[in-house]
């Protein structure tokens, strides 16, 4: 089963000392990164969030948001004095009129929302030990919404998956139809130029002469290699989106690599106008499924 690599999901629960809300948004990457934001300390236990993550997710930028609400008591309530003091003289001293005492109210307003005046309480230093537990279900929680839209995009993206892959597959049956003419059209057009070139000179041209020639163009033009080699790739590719293996993603960029360099050779090796162009129409649905392939985990 595919999976994408984009999703979302969230979760809320509390307790009595903590009511906490958990997102999740996942985009691709290569490798699976874990950011972690909102309430402290949580930021800083990116490292704890990923363990609970790799149990299910391989790869993908994981953006976690996480906000917990604590009650406060009475006792929560801080104020730096010292620091609103200082923010109080130097306003009094750019502004004279601020001493006014109807000017009071408004400013003291103003300067307990100024940094570090009145701090949140709490939350500060090591995760609180009756947080963790709520929060780590909460995050599976988040995660298994987050894996049920990954597992429908991924059913959709091997549907259009395989169909890109049979639409690649008929234009290289179209040029296993038409290669085995590509010599025989060469040979009409070879005699024809030495025709027309000999004409009325008398010359003639041994069949040796053109055997060579058109041998040697013969074995310059053949894709039968690089044929058999797609026919396999095709195999595999389709092996890897039917059958669950973990990241199938990466083996999915292999194989299309190997697809695109084996097209490009067919491509310069054929020789031939007609083949040429279901070339280009191989390597345009190449390009459809390495942009749906980064997606996949």
């Amino acid at each position: 089963m595919l999976l994408s690599m984009t999703g979302y999901g969230e979760a809320r629960g509390e307790t009595p000392t903590a009511a906490v809300s958990l997102e999740i948004r996942s985009v691709n990457n290569r490798h699976l990164k874990v950011s972690v934001r909102g309430s402290e300390p949580y930021p800083i236990l990116d490292a704890e969030f990923e363990k609970v993550v790799r149990r299910s997710i391989k790869r993908g930028t994981l953006h976690v948001n996480i906000r917990v609400d604590r009650p406060r008591g009475a006792g929560d309530a801080q104020i730096n004095g010292g620091l609103l003091a200082a923010y109080l003289d130097q306003v009094r001293a750019a502004c004279p009129e601020a001493s006014q005492a109807a000017a009071l109210g408004p400013l003291l307003a103003g300067l307990l929302a100024l940094p570090g005046v009145a701090p949140e309480s709490g939350g500060r230093g090591a995760a609180p030990e009756d947080e963790w537990p709520l929060v780590e279900r909460l995050l599976g929680e988040a995660l298994d919404k987050l894996n049920a839209v990954r597992q429908a995009e991924g059913r959709a993206m091997a549907d259009e998956l395989l169909a890109l892959r049979r639409r690649f597959a008929d234009e290289l049956e179209a040029v296993k139809a038409h290669a085995p003419r590509v010599v025989e059209d060469y040979r009409q057009r070879l005699l024809e130029r030495i025709r027309q070139a000999l004409a009325g000179t008398g010359a003639t041209i041994e069949p040796e002469q053109l055997i060579r020639d058109v041998a040697i163009y013969a074995d310059r033009t053949d894709v039968a290699e690089e044929i058999v080699r797609l026919d396999a790739h095709l195999v595999q590719l389709a092996d890897v989106v039917a059958k669950a293996t973990e990241a199938p993603g990466r083996r999915l960029e292999f194989v299309i690599q190997e697809m695109g360099r084996e097209t490009n050779t067919l491509g310069s090796k054929a020789g031939d106008v007609a083949i040429s162009r279901h070339v280009i129409e191989m390597k345009a649905t190449l390009e459809k499924m390495k942009e749906l392939v980064a997606n996949v985990e």
